[in-house]
């Protein structure tokens, strides 16, 4: 029997009689999809060079993404923006990173419009677009397209995954996570992982499980509507976190080093027809030091570090395999158009000599080679955070030069499979128009015959800023559309024109020739001066990696470059640039309570993320806790921030109160009490008073003293030399009562929860501190 509808908006066209039998029913048309409209399925990796795929020349093994490519499209001249929050919210909505307001990652925005991470709503996500056309949407992994102060429990939430037209989401909210113990939220809430590493837990196993699932609850129910999902694994973002079986597999592999990774990449990438029969390979970097003058002990470090994150890949290529069988199972592969991309070039962020801790590049802190060869053994196991050097970092970007963060090709040309075997005839192809990631969303449109709607939820749209590509699908000789594109990306600057690249790099072409070492400041002037004088030309048509720097012999047209990056400057909201890099993490933004100096978390809640909570970093403050502890005395965190990265932790161990800062894993910064912790309810209080200026160019905060209080009475003091200086902790928030997940100290067992009873956590950034001298003396002379 067929139902009398009618469309939503429109009148009823059934009939409304003076009872029952004299009326005629008819209903809401429901929304549904074009009968046999595709799925789409966007999987975007994290930090994958254009050199680290099998099927782009890549020893690793990546034989179900290569599969994707052998049966569908392989892309060599596809871009994107050099950095992950950017590139993401281009991928959604088809406009520029700066009309998105995200010229950088959500933690680094400033108060400009083209920077501040709000995401206007004129600009649609593909989600919303295709869950009012009739599709279930899902979101899946990484999100970090929500501004930083915006992703606690007190919302607003019209920035989260269920916000932006995804109907379920299951992942983590920040750039990268823990992949043994990852900061998880299900739709809008926190969860905890359903497993412990001891149980066999990893992140991408878990969530290629939740895809899965997804798509199964609804395709049991409504076998005919199609979905969209963004599929987006932390692979391969810093923790390289992966099981040894998978990393000795590439045992012995990469022990001659990157410069013969580089040239075995790109002789296969030739052959492949990824580069051109005459394109040569770029200079070696000043940066990076030359394999043959390490020590045994480095060459040996060096290469593990590249076993694990190659075992991290292939590991994460298994999963995305069981995805693939799922859908075959279902009989969807073929009517799925896949689009599959990495969000920048390889990641720089192990610094020159790779890490144990990843939260060290972010600190400005030196690497130790002793220290990692210490825990050499450890890389891939939940008790690191590691990453490896820049030399394998610019081999993982094979042809071009420099990388992640950086606009010179390194940093923004990827990888880029298409697959849709119901969509298009063409198969295990090579195409060469130029693209940028800004043309997914019109292209997907374009495929599926759905035009770009006017308005979203009563909000009218923005001009889709990216052009589609179908045109070049079976046509490997057709003219790219997309003729213009504008890149800048904290500071350093490039755009293309039909053939043409001009570079404004920041600071300098490496840091080695701008005279600015690691962790070194730059002077603010230099890039007004770099702007007069230190802009690069190369004919890329010709050029295919940017080897030849022709702007002195062709000043018309570097000046005329030079002029249209501006123009398109003004039109996407480009301005001001800013170069700054990690200082610029700690300027202030709004917080939801104006002007707030305290803030009370209770136990039993959702852990607080950094950036919506108290900010520590550099400034006095006190964190006091409201307890009651048992006659027989009770044990564990009263609150804790971090984990084996970096962080701190108030807890109670042996009957004595204990703080500690775990700065960047390289020290644990420490006082105990003098005195038991009585049995009763108490003041628990830790005090840190600033002592003097932090050293930023060498990895340290500010100094000061650290003291801690029973009810007001002072039970321990200790001088800390220096504190961390920015970055805390990469993964976890401000949890009360616990230490979930991978802990802050090495000092006790996750969780590591209290066994008395917490009222309140009280923190107080206003500055104020307890005074008592004599107590100060008291203590001094008790200790002598």
């Amino acid at each position: 029997m067929s139902l009398k509808e009618y469309k939503p908006g429109t009148a009823f066209n059934g009939v409304v009689g003076r009872t029952y039998d004299t009326s005629e029913q008819a209903w809401p048309e429901p929304k549904r999809a074009k009968a046999g409209a595709p799925n789409v399925l966007f999987i975007v990796l994290d930090d994958v060079g254009f050199g680290q795929l099998g099927c782009y020349g890549s020893p690793i093994h990546t034989p179900h993404m290569d599969a994707l490519a052998e049966n569908g499209l392989r892309f060599s001249n596809m871009h994107t923006t050099a950095l992950c929050s950017p590139t993401r919210a281009c991928v959604m909505t088809g406009r520029n990173h700066h009309s998105n307001a995200m010229a950088c990652i959500t933690e680094g925005s400033t108060g400009f419009p083209g920077y501040n991470a709000n995401i206007p709503f004129e600009n649609g996500f593909l989600s919303e677009i295709l869950l009012d056309r009739g599709y279930n949407t899902y979101a899946v992994g990484k999100w970090h397209l929500t501004p930083a102060d915006q992703i606690s429990a007190a919302g607003p939430y019209d920035r989260w995954p269920l916000g932006r037209g995804f109907e379920r989401f299951y992942g983590f909210m920040g750039g990268e996570t823990h992949q043994y113990y990852p900061e998880l939220v299900y739709d809008n809430h926190q969860v905890e992982p359903p497993r412990t590493p001891e149980q066999g837990y990893h992140l991408t196993e878990d969530l290629v499980d939740k895809a899965i699932s997804f798509i199964a609850d609804a395709k049991q129910v409504a076998p005919d509507k199609p979905f969209f999902m963004y599929f987006c694994p932390g692979a391969m973002h810093a923790p390289h976190h992966v099981r040894k079986e998978w990393s000795d597999k590439y045992k012995g592999m990469f022990d001659e080093g990157w410069d013969v990774y580089r040239e075995m990449t790109f002789a296969r990438q030739k052959e492949m027809g990824l580069v051109p029969a005459d394109a040569e390979l770029s200079r070696h970097d000043p940066d990076v030091v030359q394999w043959d003058t390490l020590s045994a002990d480095e060459r040996r470090l060096y290469a593990h570090m590249m076993e694990v994150f190659a075992g991290f890949m292939e590991h994460t290529d298994f999963h995305l395999g069981r995805l693939f069988d799922f859908l075959k199972a279902l009989g969807e592969f073929d009517n799925t158009l896949i689009m599959l991309i990495s969000d920048n070039g390889a990641s720089s962020e192990g610094g020159p000599t790779g890490s144990v801790n990843e939260n060290l590049f972010f600190n400005n802190v030196k690497e130790d080679l002793a220290t990692n060869l210490a825990h050499i053994d450890e890389l891939g196991d939940p008790t690191t955070f590691n990453h490896y050097p820049w030399g394998w970092t610019w081999a993982g970007d094979t042809p071009f030069r420099r990388w992640k963060r950086e606009t010179y090709r390194g940093g923004i040309s990827d990888p880029f499979i298409v697959h849709f075997p119901n969509g298009f005839q063409a198969r295990g192809e090579v195409r060469t128009q130029y693209a940028h990631v800004i043309d997914m969303m019109p292209t997907v449109l374009d495929l599926i015959g759905i035009e770009a709607p006017a308005s979203i939820k009563g909000v009218a749209q923005s001009p889709i800023e990216g052009v589609s590509f179908v045109h070049a699908l079976d046509d490997a000789k057709a003219e790219s559309k997309h003729h213009t594109q504008y890149f800048e990306m904290l500071g350093h600057r490039s755009i293309y024109h039909d053939g043409w690249r001009a570079v404004c790099p920041w600071p300098g072409p490496s840091f080695t020739e701008a005279g600015a070492g690691f962790g070194n400041p730059i002077p603010a002037a230099t890039l007004t001066e770099l702007d007069a004088k230190g802009w690069e030309l190369y004919h890329v048509a010709e050029d295919f990696a940017e080897n030849h720097n022709i702007a002195e012999g062709n000043r018309a047209k570097l000046i005329e470059m030079i002029a249209a990056w501006y123009v398109e400057a003004g039109k996407y909201k480009v301005l001001p640039v800013d170069g700054r890099g990690m200082p610029r993490m700690l300027d202030e933004r709004p917080q939801i309570t104006r002007d707030r100096t305290h803030y009370t978390l209770y136990p039993h809640t959702q852990a607080v993320p950094y950036n919506a909570g108290p900010r520590l970093l550099n400034r006095t403050h006190s964190i006091t806790a409201d307890v009651d502890i048992p006659a027989s005395g009770a044990e564990g965190a009263l609150v804790s921030f971090g984990g084996v990265d970096g962080g701190y932790t108030l807890y109670v161990q042996d009957h004595k109160l204990h703080y500690v800062q775990n700065y960047v894993a390289r020290d644990y910064l420490h006082v105990e009490s003098t005195v038991p912790v009585p049995a009763g309810r108490h003041e628990l209080r830790f005090e840190f008073e600033v002592a003097g200026p932090p050293d930023f160019a060498n990895g340290k905060g500010t100094p000061g003293r650290a003291q801690l209080y029973i009810d007001r009475q002072l039970v321990g003091q200790a001088d800390f030399p220096h504190t961390t200086p920015f970055s805390l902790g990469l993964t976890g928030g401000i949890t009360v009562g616990a230490d979930p997940g991978a802990p802050v100290a090495p000092f006790y067992e996750p969780p590591f929860e209290f066994t008395g009873t917490i009222h309140s956590v009280t923190f107080d950034v206003s500055g104020d501190v307890i005074q008592d001298s004599e107590a100060e003396m008291r203590l001094i002379m008790a200790r002598q």
